[in-house]
């Protein structure tokens, strides 16, 4: 990407949203990572202004994201937006008017047929084409599997996908982290969770963004109700799996579950190709792929978990074995920490990409 980066001769990086849960992530990767950037701007809404926030090293005060502040954007070549939806799809157009290329972390633009969904090992080649001047962000869920799931693709050629997600709280923002904090402050020390309903009044009206009690519990449910009883969360890792795969009518059929993790997604993955597979074949290119981590070993007790995965960059996969009773088919579990390459990483490994001009 051709850029004018001004005095220091690197390319200037706006983080919009940077005081919330993923943009806070986000400063630490570009606090860790090969610094390319110049300048790195701070913006965040109207009651974060003022604030100072460590990057590289440096406190940088926050911008105020207000009507009438459209100069924030004055001169910066990459915008990385953690926003919610609304106000993605108001600012990054502006952003993006401004000359910026925006990689937007909402789900505002990710169907859209004129803004690449773009995971960097999968399809880099699509940032090329942004005629909106965007690039989107997969979902959190999409990118705890994808990686792994491309790299499978790419060999074997993916015809049909059954996946079950095991998602942490902190899919659903701080207050999903806050909310199971508070109810495991409730139940702790008790016998609960050995009678109906025991757990659910104990908990109360306490549920914040869960329909259910997630202490001590699962929630078969996450996002909004879509037609047929899918979920929006369900919808979202179907439609995005085949626009990243280039797969526009893969099969697939997805059950999202929420557990009383914290942070890490998982998932079950039931996927099968074109051909006949092998568990050896697979494990070479699990082994190899970049952004993945082959750890699987059960009868020494290794398989990843998210209490192990939780901070780190990669996809790790495990629980790896040939579908019993089809011979083209693979079963494997995969764990990521859904902050990290489920939402900041990525984002991060997309600006670079494009800075890259790859």
């Amino acid at each position: 990407m051709a850029v004018d980066a001004g005095r220091t001769g690197r390319p200037t990086l706006a983080v919009v949203g940077a005081t919330g849960a993923v943009g806070t992530v986000m400063l630490q990767i570009l606090s860790h990572r090969a610094d390319i950037w110049g300048e790195i701007r701070l913006i965040a809404s109207p009651r974060s202004a003022g604030r100072k926030l460590a990057v590289r090293g440096e406190q940088v005060e926050v911008t105020a994201l207000a009507e009438g502040a459209e100069e924030a954007f004055d001169g910066v070549d990459i915008a990385l937006f953690d926003v919610p939806d609304e106000i993605a799809e108001h600012w990054a157009p502006i952003a993006a008017a401004k000359g910026a290329v925006v990689v937007d972390n909402s789900g505002a633009f990710r169907m859209d047929p004129e803004v690449p969904l773009v995971v960097p090992e999968v399809n880099a080649h699509a940032a090329r084409n942004r005629p909106r001047g965007i690039i989107a962000n997969p979902n959190c869920t999409t990118l705890s599997m994808i990686v792994a799931l491309g790299a499978l693709h790419a060999e074997f050629g993916l015809r049909a996908l059954v996946a079950s997600s095991y998602q942490a709280v902190s899919g659903a923002g701080r207050a999903g982290v806050d909310t199971l904090r508070q109810q495991i402050a409730l139940v702790a020390g008790t016998e609960l969770g050995t009678t109906p309903g025991d757990v659910r009044r104990a908990v109360g009206d306490n549920t914040g963004p869960f329909p259910e009690p997630v202490a001590l519990n699962v929630v078969p449910w996450a996002g909004d109700l879509r037609a047929d009883g899918w979920s929006s969360e369900e919808m979202k890792v179907r439609d995005e799996s085949r626009k990243i795969l280039g797969l526009p009518k893969l099969p697939v059929a997805v059950t999202c579950v929420r557990v009383p993790v914290v942070t890490a997604h998982s998932l079950t993955l039931h996927a099968r190709f074109e051909g006949e597979v092998t568990v050896a074949k697979a494990r070479e290119i699990l082994a190899t792929a970049p952004g993945v981590v082959l750890f699987d070993d059960p009868g020494a007790g290794e398989f990843p978990t998210p209490a192990d995965v939780v901070g780190t960059d990669p996809t790790w996969v495990g629980r790896l074995r040939r579908a019993l009773d089809d011979p083209t088919a693979l079963e494997l579990f995969v764990c990521g920490d859904n902050l990290r390459k489920g939402s900041a990483l990525n984002a991060v490994q997309v600006a670079e990409l494009v800075v890259r001009g790859a």
